[in-house]
């Protein structure tokens, strides 16, 4: 083993017995997913009793049996951990969430190489990460654009990344946002279902297309203001760009939005004058079972400065 690696002694449990071995294993062992557990027993690293290297993960697990786990020091991650400043919310051994402001991309990716969420999370987590797949990073679960502030979650080992990523699939996790849009909706709340899929005329733009990934999103009106409104979306689902192109489908884009809304003459002068350029979209709300020990978990988070500008500007 290397200098960093180490090694448990996992039990297996009287409710695991004739289990498979991984997910017994797993139950004994709660930051190593199921996913890792067989690449470590493929790799030698499980040791039975008598000090056999266990090659199955689908053999039976016996109750009291207890198996030595090795598990290798994780690679380190190719993006630099880079010293930027972050609004910790809530931190834990598993995981962490994040009130991300406007600006800061989640994940390197062409165009933005470092300076992202992901860079700061390498530098806070330093020492904290066992490893995602086997590679220090933290595991990005979900992504808010660039130019959305608000809450996001981030796991610090496969099975906290494992738990969040299910709930997320399961549509289970609770997902509000707050976004200024131009006009005031008729209704004062609605429902959104419309599929979702990169638009045929432009790669780079989402659009509402047949066929696209099913999309529901929730609104209701909080305040009305100057040929504007202050708005409450909660998702169903995640998908990209979701809230602005479904608001936008209505006829109610978001305020600043350059993608996706075109301003009003009315709202023009306004933003020009706040030099607000980004989508007025904030991830207020984040709600989750914790993956590790099921607490229920909410967290809430109030529109930045910018949002709140534009909000005052407007307010009738």
């Amino acid at each position: 083993m290397g200098p960093g690696a180490s090694t448990i002694e996992a039990q297996i449990g009287e409710a695991a017995h004739g289990w498979r071995l991984d997910r017994a294993l797993a139950q004994a062992v709660p930051t190593l997913s199921r996913e890792r557990l067989k690449v470590l027993i493929a790799a030698g690293n499980v040791v039975d009793p008598r000090g056999v290297p266990v090659r199955n993960p689908s053999q039976k697990a016996s109750a009291g049996t207890i198996f030595s786990v090795s598990i290798p020091e994780p690679e380190p991650a190719h993006n630099a951990a880079q010293a930027i400043a972050l609004n910790v919310v809530y931190e834990d051994e598993h995981l962490l969430v994040i009130d991300k402001p406007a600006g800061l991309v989640v994940h390197p990716a062409a165009g933005n190489p470092d300076g992202t969420l992901v860079n700061a999370l390498l530098h806070h987590c330093a020492g904290q990460l066992s490893g995602i797949g086997g590679v220090a990073r933290p595991g990005i679960v979900h992504r808010i654009d660039k130019d959305t502030s608000g809450l996001i979650v981030a796991a610090k080992h496969d099975r906290a990344h494992e738990g969040l990523a299910r709930q997320f699939k399961a549509h289970s996790i609770d997902r509000r946002y707050r976004a200024i849009v131009a006009g005031v909706p008729m209704q004062s709340e609605g429902v959104i279902e419309a599929p979702l899929g990169r638009s045929p005329a432009n790669r780079k733009k989402m659009a509402i297309v047949p066929g696209g990934k099913h999309a529901t999103t929730r609104y209701r009106l909080i305040q009305p203001l100057k040929e504007a409104a202050l708005i409450e979306c909660r998702l169903e689902t995640g998908r990209t760009h979701q809230v602005r192109v479904h608001m936008a489908s209505i006829g109610h884009p978001l305020l600043g939005d350059p993608v996706y809304g075109r301003p009003r003459t009315v709202h023009r002068s306004t933003l020009e004058t706040l030099s607000f350029r980004r989508q007025a979209l904030h991830a207020a709300h984040l709600g989750f079972t914790h993956p590790i020990d099921s607490r229920n978990l909410a967290f809430d988070s109030e529109i930045p400065a910018d949002m709140g500008e534009l909000f005052k500007h407007l307010h009738v």
